[in-house]
């Protein structure tokens, strides 16, 4: 079950050590851990994924594998999320069943309502603002396309790309459920706290 409204995802990054980073996260009070490394082995995913799934299952935080339906499988995970260019959301649902959640990237608003059509849980929508995390094809979205995505589904929807503190309130005023962040936690002095600050900006719009 996907969290309450409004929550946090942290993605890991792949310049540190996804398992630190998690429980870091986790301390912060991230609802969601998505575990994304383009490069490592699948060995070497297996065994983060099986350490964070333990530190997720501690924080009662729902865990991610971005991509790899194998390794999300193979480790229990909760759930797997989808690119555009990655197994199609309808492929996936009859490899995991209804049981696990699946996320689908979408940039505009007809692939979220594709994502939908296909079966998705919910819909990673970005990049909002420019984001270094992450080579992108196309300018950043903005809140105006957030809100406008938001609107014609009934999914929801976690804005990414390029969010921090000081601009993650809008995009929940926009109608996102919640934001997904790499740098703005795995590249702070003190990641626990910078997800905590996160969380509590995020938190006081609905106050």
């Amino acid at each position: 079950m996907i969290p309450s409204s409004p929550f946090l995802c942290v993605i890991t990054d792949e310049a540190l050590c996804p398992v630190t980073l998690a429980e870091q996260a986790l301390k912060g009070g991230a609802s969601m851990i998505q575990l994304r490394h383009k490069t490592a082995s699948g060995n070497q995913l297996y065994s983060w994924a099986v350490e964070i799934r333990k530190r997720c299952r501690q924080y009662h935080a729902l865990f991610i594998i971005n991509d790899r339906l194998d390794i999300a499988l193979a480790s229990d995970a909760d759930g797997v999320h989808l690119g555009q260019d990655d197994l199609p959301a309808a492929a996936a649902r009859k490899l995991l069943g209804n049981s696990r959640i699946i996320g689908v990237s979408a940039s505009s608003a007809e692939e979220a309502l594709q994502a939908e059509k296909d079966g998705a849980d919910y819909i990673g929508f970005g990049h909002i603002y420019p984001t270094i995390s992450k080579q992108k094809d196309h300018e950043p979205l903005g809140p105006d396309n957030l809100q406008k995505t938001v609107s014609v589904i009934s999914l929801p929807v976690i804005a990414i790309g390029g969010i921090n503190a000081e601009n993650a309130p809008l995009l929940i005023t926009r109608g996102a459920s919640a934001v997904a962040v790499i740098s703005a936690v795995s590249r702070a002095k003190e990641p626990a706290r910078a997800a905590y600050e996160l969380l509590c900006s995020l938190q006081k719009i609905r106050q």
